[in-house]
């Protein structure tokens, strides 16, 4: 007989519990276990709100530090992974509001080989992410946070809200308020303009909520 989507929900919920129940006595094996399980996630979610910079590997650390001390209260209400990239957001919302406000440049892409197929346009969108990443070093921490989740991580409005602990309306907001913000400093570099139109269209094509 085929498993149903919701039976398989329901076996990960329960494997969810079970190993946060196993961190949460102490079981090195389990706190090892999930941390092989969702580093990725935490990594990528860091990395779409912040980009890269020096203090990523800390930044993890810092995260699965967070996870490990609160690993007794989580109840399975969403997935130990979707705990875990909540736990992440906050860690780089808290790290946006600390910093100083210049930061070193971003090395978002990796330089290509010079005789590599396509190294120009490997460059170009290196290029276009670290503009990005710069225009959104302007925007505050809430803009910024719902934007690379939403935007760039392509997560639904619902659940970036979740994750952000905001309303759906404050989330569909925030989204809106950095999209017009970032055309703005686009409207003039049709590199940027180009990549906004590829992470789903022009910011100001969206209406005002």
């Amino acid at each position: 007989m085929p498993v149903t989507v919701r039976a398989l929900d329901v076996r990960r919920a329960a494997a969810d519990r079970e190993l946060a129940a196993r961190c949460a006595e102490g079981d090195r094996a389990a706190t090892r276990e999930l941390f092989l399980a969702h580093r990725e996630r935490v990594h990528r979610t860091l990395f779409r709100i912040l980009g890269s910079n020096r203090d990523m590997e800390d930044l993890v650390q810092e995260v699965f530090l967070e996870v490990f001390r609160g690993i007794a209260r989580f109840r399975g209400d969403s997935t130990l992974a979707t705990w875990c990239a909540t736990i992440a957001t906050r860690t780089a919302w808290a790290y946006i509001e600390r910093r100083k406000p210049a930061m070193t440049p971003l090395e978002l892409v990796p330089e290509p080989p010079a005789e590599q197929p396509h190294a120009d346009r490997t460059l170009l969108a290196r290029e276009a992410a670290r503009r990005l990443y710069g225009a959104m070093d302007r925007l505050p921490a809430p803009l910024r946070v719902a934007f690379a989740l939403a935007a760039i991580e392509g997560l639904p409005l619902a659940e970036v809200a979740a994750m952000t602990r905001s309303s759906l309306v404050a989330t569909k907001t925030r989204v809106w308020r950095a999209r017009r913000e970032i055309e703005r400093r686009a409207a003039k570099d049709e590199l940027l303009r180009g990549y906004l139109h590829e992470l789903g269209g022009a910011p100001g094509e969206e209406a005002a909520p």
